[in-house]
């Protein structure tokens, strides 16, 4: 979590990041709405795997998946932005030119 702010504080900044990254580099992607959805909100708990879930509670956004592959949390997505990796991560093809289409290129040379 976030120093200073709430959890909900922590977690609109954590989907903002998301959803900010998603549509700056124009990747097609799907909301769900979890906190005013009941029927998304148990489709989450259900993708969520068994390993990958809280303790106790439920598990929070930012969740992603592709279609209902789950994919990883915000720490998850963080790691893979700061690797140059995110295309991967997603399970999409990094499109020519990106940093992750050249690091890709440079390691099967």
């Amino acid at each position: 979590m976030c120093p200073g702010l709430s959890q909900h504080e922590t977690i609109k900044k954590q989907q903002q990041d998301v959803l900010g990254f998603l549509e700056a580099n124009k990747i097609e992607f799907e909301e769900k709405d979890i906190a005013a959805n009941e029927e998304n909100r148990k489709w989450m708990r259900e993708n969520v795997p068994e390993d990958r879930r809280p303790a106790s509670g439920n598990p929070l956004p930012p969740r992603l998946f592709n279609d209902s592959r789950y994919l990883g949390d915000y720490e998850a997505f963080f790691e893979a932005r700061e690797n140059n990796a995110v295309y991967a991560f997603l399970g999409l093809t990094a499109p020519p030119g990106s940093k992750e289409a050249e690091a890709l290129a440079k390691q099967q040379a």
